[in-house]
């Protein structure tokens, strides 16, 4: 399966973010905690020029908390201040202001030191669709201000927002970046809602999501799907196969004859995961 996905708004997007940068003083980049490499445009350090930036890894709540630690390390190694937040449940949302001003102490300390009153921060969120840019806008800004949805590309525009009195946030679209080169990257956006699920097949998405599970957190998978018997050999096709007609059997996606609908039993997989009921799984180590 190959994934290209690069509508018009994106690349307008894009434009407009640059044409921004100057009003900025730090970006915040919003990742998937399940996937934080996968969920990291490549085209974001050449778009930000050098911005201060915070990372922050979403849906935390959703990911092995182990691992996320070992992210946030990861990213400190490479400069990067990083929180591990979870902006549906509000965790730890309301330290991101704090963060912000611990990073920019420099520059705000230089304008009292003039003589000046700071002005608010003025912060830009990016990230990928569907990784919860708009959620955490409304969080910060204690209001529904920004548009949310359980699919990429509800935020067509941007929108400054006031979150408090000392920090405005720009909001932007979700930017993917035109091909993924690397075919996996694609598979697990697809796998955690990033991509839009008229551009894929979500028979092949579900197939990659049991190889990836059943090797990485079987367990888990058994146990909300009722499962016996693991796949012997996670590189033969059939046994994965098998894995998901259990699924459907279980779940009732039966057609006549006996036959297992993998199309609706792909769906309920993908759905399960998402939601987070197989627990807190992560696709990626750093």
């Amino acid at each position: 399966m190959t994934i290209q996905w690069f509508p018009g708004h994106m690349t307008r997007a894009r434009r407009e973010i640059q044409e921004k940068l100057k009003l900025i003083d730090i970006a915040i980049e919003l990742l998937d905690a399940r996937v934080p490499l996968s969920s990291r445009n490549p085209m974001v350090d050449e778009i930000l020029q050098g911005k201060p930036r915070l990372i922050l890894l979403n849906k935390a709540d959703l990911a092995d908390a182990r691992t996320t630690e070992q992210w946030r390390t990861y990213f400190a190694d490479l400069g990067y201040a990083s929180l591990a937040i979870d902006a549906s449940t509000g965790n730890r949302v309301a330290e991101i202001p704090l963060k912000v001003k611990e990073l920019l102490h420099e520059k705000i300390a230089r304008q009292i030191n003039k003589g000046m009153i700071p002005r608010a921060v003025r912060g830009l969120i990016v990230g990928i669709p569907n990784v919860g840019k708009s959620t955490l806008i409304n969080r910060l800004a204690g209001r529904n201000i920004a548009a949310t949805g359980d699919r990429p590309g509800v935020t067509k525009g941007q929108q400054w927002i006031k979150v408090g009195t000392e920090m405005e946030l720009l909001d932007t679209p979700g930017i993917l970046w035109p091909k993924f080169e690397d075919q996996l990257v694609g598979y697990k956006l697809a796998m955690t809602g990033a991509i839009r699920e008229q551009v894929l097949n979500v028979e092949d998405v579900a197939f990659f999501a049991i190889k990836e599970l059943a090797g990485r957190y079987w367990d888990a998978l058994a146990e909300r799907f009722g499962l016996t018997e693991p796949p012997r050999d996670l590189e033969d096709n059939n046994e994965l196969v098998r894995v998901m007609e259990d699924i459907g059997r279980k779940r009732g996606c039966l057609m006549s004859g006996g036959r297992v609908d993998l199309e609706k039993a792909s769906g309920i997989i993908l759905r399960e995961l998402r939601a987070g009921n197989l627990g807190r799984i992560t696709l990626e180590s750093p």
